[in-house]
C-alpha cells in the first residue's frame, strides 16, 4: 500500500519570532534553519522580508539547504494597488526564495473591521497576488487567517477567500485557526467539508494553541485530509503558541494510525536530533527548557513512585508509550520521598554503587531521603547530593571534616548595616579547631569561617581553596517558620 507524504512546514522563525520576549539575531536565524533543514523539514518559513532589518538581511544570504525549502512570508496586496507595483509583494519577490506564503483574511467579521474594505475587493486582493506569485513560478501558498472561525461564521465567503486562490494555481490552502479558539471536533467537521471543495493534497492546518488543542487540532485535520501541517520548535508562538512540531513529528512517524498511512521526508535516523532541536532553541534563547515537554522533555520518561519505578525495570513499556532513545531522550529515575526502594536500586546501579538487595543500608538510604525532604531537601534534581549520602551510608566515603558545633547570629548594628556572624567547632583528623568568621547572610558567615582557617586544615586545604556556591534554590516548605 503506498503511503501518502505529508509536508512538515516550520515557521519558528516567522510566526515563533512572534512569541513575547523572543528577538533572534541573523546568526539565532541560520542556526536554527541549518538545524531544521538537518532535521528534514520540507518548508522554513524564514520571516518577512521588507518587514524588518532582519528579516530583509537573512533572506539576502545565500542558503544552500539540502531538504528544505526556503520561504518568504507576506501578506495579500493593498487595496487600490496592482499587484505588480505592491512595495511589499516586490519585496517578496525580491527575496527569491522558490516557495511564497502570504496571508490573506477569509472572515467577513475581519475583512470589515480590520481591513475596512468590501468583502469582493478582499477577494480581488486574494486573486491578483495569487496570480502573480503563480505567474513568476512560485511555489504559492495561501495563509487562510481566521479560516475557521470565519467558516462557522459566514462558510460561504470563508470558502470563497480559499477558491479564489487555489483557482489561480495556488498550490496550497492553509487553513489557519489564528485565534487558537476551534476545537478538534469541529476542525475534523470544517476540513471534511473543505476537502470538497479543494482536494486534501493542496491543503494544510495552522493552528495555535489558545485552548491547549493546536497538537490535536492538527493531528484531527490530517486524519479529515490535509496533507501540509504547519508549526513551530517546542510550540513557539504568540500568545499561548503554535501547535508543536517536536510532537507532531514523532506522533506522525511513530503513532500506527498515521505511520501506516502516511510518510514524513524525516529519515529515521533523524528523528534521533528531535530532542537536540528543542534544546537548541531554548539554547539559543537562553531559558530553561520546558521539562514537561512531550517526547523531548527532560521529564518525559522520568519515574518517581516507587511502584512505577519496579514495573519499568521489568520492562519500560509498562510506563512509557516508546522508547526515549527513537527521539534522542533518556529515561530518567528520581529519588525523592515519593521513591521506592526499586528508585533507590535503580540509581545505585547508575552511579556505580555495588550492594545486596537484602542489604539493611538500603532501608536506611530510603528512609535517610524521606525525612530530609520532609524538612526541605530535594534530591530531585541534585544527583552529586544523592550520591554522597548514597557512599555515605553505604560505608564508601570516610567523613574527613566533621562540623560538630556552630553558632550564626545576625545583627543590625548602628548605621543601619545588617551584620552576620558565625563561630564553628571543626575536627580535623582528630584535632578540634575553632573557627569565626563575618559574612553577607549565615550561610556566607559560614562559609567564610571556615575558609578563613582553611590553612588549619591540613591536607584538605587544596580542595577548599577553590570551593565556591554556584547554584542554590529557595523551596517553600511545609513545615512551617521553623524551616
Amino acid at each position: 500500500m503506498n503511503k501518502e507524504h505529508l509536508y512538515i512546514f516550520d515557521t519558528t522563525l516567522r510566526d515563533g519570532a512572534q512569541t513575547q520576549g523572543v528577538d533572534f539575531s541573523i546568526d539565532d536565524k541560520e542556526k536554527i534553519a541549518n538545524a531544521l533543514d538537518k532535521l528534514g523539514v520540507d518548508y522554513i518559513e524564514g520571516g518577512w522580508p521588507g518587514a524588518n532589518p532582519t528579516d530583509t538581511e537573512f533572506f539576502q544570504k545565500k542558503h544552500n539547504f539540502e531538504n528544505a525549502k526556503l520561504t518568504s512570508f507576506g501578506m495579500t496586496k493593498r487595496t487600490g494597488r496592482s499587484a505588480d507595483n505592491d512595495p511589499g509583494l516586490s519585496a517578496i519577490l525580491n527575496s527569491n526564495t522558490p516557495s511564497v506564503c502570504l496571508v490573506g483574511k477569509s472572515w467577513d467579521f475581519h475583512v470589515d473591521i480590520a481591513l475596512g474594505i468590501s468583502n469582493e475587493e478582499n477577494l480581488e486582493n486574494i486573486r491578483e497576488s495569487a496570480k502573480l506569485f503563480v505567474k513568476e513560478k512560485k511555489e504559492f501558498m495561501f495563509d487562510a487567517e481566521h479560516f475557521f472561525d470565519g467558516f462557522k461564521s459566514n462558510s460561504k465567503y470563508a470558502i470563497s477567500c480559499i477558491k479564489a486562490a487555489y483557482d489561480q494555481g495556488a498550490r496550497w490552502i492553509i487553513l489557519c485557526d489564528t485565534n487558537g479558539g476551534t476545537l478538534p471536533h469541529e476542525v475534523n467537521k470544517i476540513v471534511n467539508e473543505v476537502s470538497k471543495v479543494i482536494p486534501g493534497k493542496n491543503l494544510g492546518i495552522h493552528a495555535h494553541n489558545d485552548t491547549g488543542n493546536a497538537v490535536a487540532n492538527s493531528l484531527e485535520a490530517v486524519l479529515a485530509g490535509v496533507r501540509q501541517v504547519q508549526g513551530t520548535i517546542n510550540g513557539l508562538g504568540e500568545r499561548c503558541g503554535n501547535a508543536n512540531l517536536m510532537s507532531l513529528i514523532p506522533t506522525f512517524f511513530l503513532k500506527k494510525d498515521f505511520s501506516s498511512k502516511f510518510e514524513i521526508n524525516i529519515k529515521p535516523n533523524n528523528i534521533k536530533n528531535l530532542t537536540q532541536c528543542s534544546r537548541l532553541l531554548d539554547e539559543i534563547l537562553n531559558r530553561k527548557p520546558n521539562k514537561h515537554l512531550p517526547y523531548v522533555g527532560a521529564a518525559a520518561f522520568s519515574h518517581k513512585g516507587g511502584l512505577h519505578v519496579s514495573a519499568v525495570q521489568k520492562n519500560p513499556k509498562t510506563y512509557e508509550h516508546i522508547d526515549p532513545e527513537i527521539v534522542g531522550n533518556n529515561r530518567n529515575i528520581i529519588v525523592s520521598d515519593q521513591a521506592g526502594k526499586s528508585n533507590i536500586l535503580s540509581r545505585l546501579k547508575t552511579i556505580g554503587i555495588e550492594f545486596k538487595e537484602a542489604d539493611p543500608k538500603i532501608k536506611k538510604l530510603l528512609d535517610e531521603v524521606k525525612d530530609r525532604e520532609f524538612i526541605g531537601y530535594s534530591y530531585d534534581g541534585a544527583d552529586a547530593s544523592f550520591e554522597l549520602l548514597a557512599r555515605r551510608i553505604m560505608g564508601e566515603i570516610p567523613r574527613y571534616i566533621s562540623i560538630n558545633e556552630y553558632d550564626v547570629s545576625v545583627k543590625k548594628n548602628f548605621n543601619g548595616k545588617i551584620i552576620s556572624s558565625a563561630k564553628a567547632h571543626l575536627e580535623v583528623d582528630g584535632e578540634k579547631i575553632i573557627c569565626e568568621g563575618e559574612g553577607n547572610g549565615p550561610v556566607n558567615a559560614l562559609d567564610n569561617a571556615i575558609r578563613n582557617n582553611v590553612e588549619r586544615l591540613a591536607k584538605y586545604s587544596k580542595y577548599l581553596k577553590d570551593l565556591k556556591l554556584v547554584d542554590y534554590k529557595v523551596r517553600i516548605l511545609n513545615t512551617g517558620t521553623e524551616a
